[in-house]
């Protein structure tokens, strides 16, 4: 059931630094370590590549071809939020262009992640603002019916709450629930020094079969080499 019609001012975000720590590690490192959860669907993709955000969530809820909750949502913004727009049915118009993402930048918005359609591409890439959508579509949309802001939504098939970390770029988006934040970026920077001694031994010449001690089982699975 959506509730409707209602902004919460006061939420509680994760830490900061703890939001640019688990950024630093990227989103398939973080996926990884949270037990290969919490990701977005595959259809929401970066307006332009390169793209790379880690900040606290800001949700949204909004109806079909309806921006008018996005403009609620920009008196919320606080330095180093991303918002994070779901849509109570599916749409793919265009609700997003380059005038909310300069209202949105002067609040400390670090980038977008919408459930739906986003305009104005080239000007967003000049402005180097982030936006993670499901299409890219001109046609604009209507300022008429009450969604929230700040309520739990699910948006690319994932729940997210108010003050979430969201970690995004060229892989994918994944959504770490603020309580967890501080065991996923410790479980992230093991996993990065495991791969990163990994790395070193496949850059010396060690295939991954004998890194892995994959020989035994694939014998045992029926593998035959044939000269």
């Amino acid at each position: 059931m959506f509730e409707l019609g209602v902004v919460k001012r006061n939420i509680t975000r994760a830490d900061a630094n703890l939001a640019a720590r688990l950024g630093e590690f990227g989103c398939a490192t973080v996926h990884e370590a949270m037990g290969r959860v919490g990701l977005m669907q595959t259809y929401l993709r970066p307006i332009y590549p390169g793209a790379r955000i880690a900040g606290t969530a800001v949700t949204v809820l909004m109806h079909p071809g309806d921006n008018w909750m996005l403009h609620v949502a920009a008196e919320q913004i606080k330095p180093g939020d991303v918002v994070v727009a779901a849509c109570t049915a599916d749409n793919t118009d265009g609700f997003f262009g380059d005038l909310l993402a300069t209202s949105f930048r002067a609040r400390g918005a670090l980038g977008l992640v919408i459930d739906g359609g986003c305009r104005d591409v080239r000007d967003l890439t000049e402005m180097q603002f982030p936006v993670w959508s499901k299409a890219i579509s001109a046609k604009g949309t209507v300022k008429a019916t009450l969604g929230s802001v700040n309520v739990p939504v699910v948006c690319g098939g994932m729940l997210v709450t108010p003050g979430d970390v969201i970690v995004a770029d060229d892989d994918g988006i994944v959504v770490v629930p603020a309580a967890m934040a501080a065991k996923v970026a410790d479980a992230a920077a093991a996993r990065t020094a495991n791969e990163s001694e990994k790395r070193a031994k496949l850059a010396a010449g060690v295939l991954g079969l004998d890194m892995y001690k994959m020989r035994e089982p694939l014998e045992k699975a029926g593998l035959k080499y044939v000269d």
